[in-house]
């Protein structure tokens, strides 16, 4: 926000500070001061000057001997080549030793300005300099009666005399801050906000602009009628009309301010348009109303399919989701962001409609990054505007309009408003304010801060009232930053936060996967990250056959391209690409892993947030094989507290690994990932030509079943009795089915079992294979007797018959 110092003091007359001062407070009250410019920087020794005399130059066909009254006892001599230049010119002059501006005609130094000093213009004597509006460091965009070449001169109707300050003649003491504004602070995109704002951190009266009441004996509606169909999009519509329309410029203090905030000034209709946007922060628009078909305005959305001109001559591409102002058979201009050429004012308006209304502001946000044009008026009524605010901002314009006798105002006023904004009160709690930010503001203090902001306050009730314009305090911690803001941040004395301590600790999650990350590093395993986004082809890479589920991704709505287009469903592309490309560089033994989501659809299009389920994925080539992965997987389920949990299934459901070399994961009999080597086909689409092993782990179902409980067992004081069981199976029959009997029928005297020999060959028949184990049996309560383990024994080698398992002989 731009806001000329001149233009704050017009509502805060008794604001007496430096420049330097105003940005140090108002940046300490919370509003931040980006930057200020100086208007009369590098301005000294200018003087009023009146030219008296008028002589050729006896060596220069260019130039002119002037001679000059500044309000000394002499008159001073000026040569100059400015071609405007005549007797009774009332011009600014700068002194011997004074200096101007640099940068405009360019100086080598503009940051310095230029020093003026007295010499000699081929040998004529010259005591100063005349001064154009550049070298005043301003433009004609400032000053659009200086001329375009040639010094400014001064109107005579401005009653300036010589030897006058002319820079305090031109208003350039003056500075322009430009503050850094938060979002949620709508009415600081206003001057009257800003100057509140100041009124407050200066604790000076605050003295708004008085709009008194205008318009002339008719009524407004005999003019124009307004129907608001999208109430949604438009919670308020006012609307004016005035006739008799006399275009001209603006005055001159009107074009300052416009100029001094970036607005290049027009006529006095446009200009009171912008300058009550700068003013009240509420943009206006003005319609001919001679245009508006049916003498009636319509608020509704557009249809899909629609275009319109708009006033720079664009055509836009429309749909349902945008807001048009509509006549009485067809749009007039696009809400909160531009008009139509088809209503535009000209030159030969004779009755204009103003038009001060509230949008929604983030319709008008998406509204114009989807139509591809962004307005100051936009800018500001994305924020979501106070409607209370509307019918102030018009009536002001109406005001101006008859100040400055631009036309004859109507009286009344059109307003559409259905829901009126209702008003929000607060507890008055102190006490919590000053515990919260460590402070002793007393009671009355605070109520003085909160008067001045127009916060209200009742004390039967004790509760504040909140005024419209300020959306950002909605509750206690909103109030103590006022509170704060205004007692002053660098006030606050340091003290000790109150609360109680409690003891923080990291979730159950955490902690275990703390645990696979140590685990899988302690293996050699590297961590990743890899891109959530990714493309559709990564299913044909894998292998995933159409119509599998996996496929079913969700499409991004604004991608960076097709190989970045989709969410991923399934983790193993990201972590096979970073094998490829260290197989491709030649590194030997490589090792990887990542914990990151894959997002899997409730439903396809969305109508809920899918799915976003955490997984464990190991990558590996090089000295390693099927069950060397395997192990890690022990080792990890093994510190989880899952021993006697997990099960391995062989399998060749899974496309992407080797038919022969893979395996599912079950954790109590629920699907928990999956192990094996990379099908020959995949590696050779992520051009790897060696042996590659995988594995995905379901984290949440790792979380759900794992466990740090751990219970001490002394040593046992107890011997141990351990059989030899050599055992004589079909080769399709597998060990850990062997081994789930040996615990289920081993009871709690089994405390061990160990594979120790698989034999194949010429003493064991064709399509049988031998398999041997030791188990041990102990009691910690007493010695075992032999009798007893053997009958345990017995009941192990029965339940293995029922699998054709039987005893080598």
């Amino acid at each position: 926000m731009v806001t000329p110092i001149s233009w704050i003091k017009a509502y805060v007359p008794d604001l007496d500070c430096t420049v330097q001062e105003y940005v140090d407070k108002m940046t300490l009250s919370g509003s931040h001061v980006e930057n200020a410019v100086y208007l009369d920087k590098n301005l000294e020794k200018i003087v009023v000057g009146k030219v008296t005399k008028i002589e050729r130059h006896p060596d220069a066909d260019k130039l002119v001997v002037c001679q000059v009254d500044v309000g000394q006892a002499e008159d001073i001599q000026i040569v100059t080549g400015a071609p405007n230049v005549f007797e009774g010119a009332i011009v600014p002059v700068v002194l011997d030793g004074g200096r101007v501006a640099g940068g405009h005609d360019g100086s080598p130094n503009p940051e310095a300005g230029i020093k003026i000093k007295k010499g000699k213009l081929r040998g004529v004597p010259s005591n100063g300099m005349m001064c154009s509006i550049e070298e005043l460091g301003s433009d004609r965009n400032f000053y659009p009666e200086a001329p375009e070449n040639g010094i400014y001169i001064f109107d005579e109707k401005k009653g300036v005399k010589p030897g006058d300050d002319a820079v305090e003649a031109l208003g350039l003491h003056d500075a322009v801050v430009e503050f850094e504004i938060t979002s949620n602070r709508v009415d600081c995109f206003s001057m009257i906000g800003m100057a509140r704002e100041a009124a407050t951190t200066f604790e000076k009266p605050f003295l708004p602009p008085v709009v008194t009441e205008s318009g002339n004996d008719e009524d407004v509606n005999d003019y124009i009628a307004v129907e608001v169909v999208d109430t949604d999009l438009c919670p308020r519509y006012t609307a004016r009309v005035v006739k008799n329309i006399k275009l001209a410029p603006s005055p001159e203090w009107m074009q300052r301010r416009l100029a001094a905030c970036g607005i290049r000034p027009i006529n006095n209709i446009v200009d009171i348009t912008n300058y009550v946007m700068e003013e009240y922060g509420q943009p206006m628009h003005a319609y001919d109303l001679d245009t508006i078909r049916g003498n009636k305005i319509v608020v509704k959305r557009a249809q899909d399919g629609d275009k319109y001109t708009t006033l720079d001559g664009q055509e836009r591409n429309l749909d349902h989701d945008i807001l048009m102002i509509n006549d009485a058979e067809g749009p007039v201009g696009v809400a909160g962001i531009m008009g139509g050429e088809n209503s535009m004012v000209t030159d030969d308006i004779k009755t204009m409609l103003f038009e001060a209304a509230t949008f929604d502001g983030t319709n008008i946000r998406l509204s114009s990054k989807r139509i591809g044009l962004r307005t100051d008026a936009s800018g500001k009524f994305e924020k979501g505007l106070d409607p209370e605010n509307a019918l102030a901002a018009i009536n002001r314009a109406c005001q101006l309009v008859e100040e400055l006798g631009a036309g004859e105002v109507v009286g009344g006023v059109v307003d559409v408003y259905p829901n009126p904004v209702e008003d929000v009160t607060l507890p008055f709690e102190p006490d919590k304010y000053n515990k919260l930010l460590g402070t002793d503001v007393s009671v009355e203090d605070m109520l003085g801060y909160f008067k001045r902001l127009e916060i209200g306050y009742d004390e039967e009730t004790n509760t504040l009232a909140i005024p419209s314009f300020r959306q950002d305090l909605r509750c206690s911690a909103d109030i103590a930053e006022e509170v704060a803001r205004f007692f002053g941040y660098d006030n606050i004395p340091t003290t000790l936060p109150h609360g109680e301590a409690t003891a923080g600790k990291r979730s159950f999650a955490a902690r275990v996967e703390g645990v696979v990350r140590d685990v899988v590093e302690q293996n050699g395993f590297y961590g990743s990250m890899c891109y959530s986004f990714e493309s559709p082809k990564v299913f044909d890479k894998l292998l995933i056959p159409a119509g599998d589920p996996l496929r079913d991704a969700i499409v991004i709505s604004n991608p960076l391209g097709e190989d970045y287009s989709i969410m991923r469903t399934i983790e193993l592309n990201g972590l096979l690409t970073s094998l490829a490309v260290n197989y491709n560089r030649r590194n030997k033994n490589v090792r990887l892993y990542e914990m990151a989501n894959v997002y899997l659809p409730k439903a396809l299009p969305l109508t809920e947030l899918p799915d976003e389920r955490k997984k464990l994925t190991l990558a590996m080539y090089g000295d390693c094989d099927f069950f060397l992965l395997k192990g890690v997987l022990e080792e990890l389920f093994l510190k989880l507290g899952l021993e006697g949990k997990v099960s391995y299934e062989p399998s060749q459901e899974k496309p992407f690994l080797h038919p022969g070399r893979q395996a599912l994961v079950y954790i109590n009999g629920t699907y928990a990932g999956f192990l094996g080597q990379v099908h020959p086909e995949v590696a050779e689409n992520y051009d790897m030509k060696c042996e590659a092993y995988v594995a995905g782990i379901d984290l949440p179902v790792v979380v759900e079943n794992a466990s740090f409980d751990r219970k001490y067992e002394g040593v046992a004081k107890f011997p141990a009795v351990n059989r030899d069981l050599a055992l004589v199976m079909k080769k399709d029959i597998f060990v850990g089915q062997v081994e789930k009997v040996m615990r289920d029928k081993g009871g709690k005297l089994l405390e061990s079992i160990s594979l120790f020999d698989v034999y194949e060959g010429s003493q064991i028949e064709e399509g049988y294979k031998s398999v041997a184990y030791n188990l041990v049996f102990r009691s910690l309560e007493r010695s075992l007797e032999t009798a007893e383990v053997n009958k345990i024994v017995e009941k192990i080698l029965k339940e293995l018959a029922k699998l054709g398992v039987e005893l080598r002989a």
